[in-house]
């Protein structure tokens, strides 16, 4: 084949293949636009290490396996991990606005464990953790919001134990969000499901984890 008859031919395939990429383009943006194939909405995770898996492999992490039950049921999620192993409820602050860049359908607000190990004046925590509601809130008004409670093992005196548990609950209460009352409930204290360290969950830990989230953010992520 010589170079007048190759040239015709390879313009005649680019221009069918520079159609067919028009033509599909114009077909998703047709469906986007008429509801048929909708953008899966984001849920972002905003944690420190139980968040971010430390010492597990992220696909094993209760966070992966979350998005894994959203495939599952069916629900148009993207699961966003913004988990920090260290970090405290004033880092996750100071990290929010940077985070908000981008929309935020729902938030899964899992911070505080660092404050409490820490010994943290307990007011900050309470402080830090409201502000990031409601500067969500303000971004995006429509955000569903949960708030995953902890406790704080009782060496750190009866009286900061009882006041940390209770200070989930009374955000909960307060900024009418749904509350998984204890993230760790049924891990915590068991050795068998926890890393050597006894803080931090182990694969089964992270599997029992995202059961008690599910159980509290199923209903939150169905569609209105």
């Amino acid at each position: 084949m010589n170079r007048r008859t190759c040239f015709p031919i390879a313009l005649w395939v680019a221009l069918c293949l520079g159609m067919l990429g028009w033509g599909m383009l114009a077909a998703e943006t047709a469906a986007q636009s008429s509801g048929t194939r909708p953008a899966d909405k984001i849920l972002v995770v905003l944690g420190d290490s139980l968040s971010a898996g430390f010492g597990v492999d992220p696909s094993e992490a209760w966070p992966a396996r979350i998005q894994e039950k959203i495939r599952e049921a069916g629900l148009s999620w993207k699961l966003v991990n913004a988990g920090l192993s260290g970090d405290t409820s004033a880092g996750g602050l100071r990290r929010l606005e940077w985070i908000l860049r981008r929309p935020v359908d729902a938030l899964l607000l899992e911070l505080g464990s660092n404050d409490g190990l820490r010994g943290l004046p307990l007011e900050g925590t309470r402080t830090n953790l409201q502000t990031v509601i409601e500067r969500t809130r303000a971004k995006y008004p429509n955000v569903r919001i949960v708030l995953a409670g902890m406790k704080m093992p009782e060496n750190l005196g009866e009286a900061y134990t009882r006041q940390f548990e209770t200070l989930y609950r009374d955000l909960a209460a307060t900024n009418t969000v749904a509350l998984i009352p204890f993230l760790l409930d049924g891990v915590g204290g068991r050795a068998e499901l926890n890393l050597p360290d006894q803080i931090h969950p182990n694969v089964e830990g992270h599997r029992r984890v995202a059961t008690n989230v599910w159980k509290v953010l199923q209903p939150v992520l169905q569609p209105h």
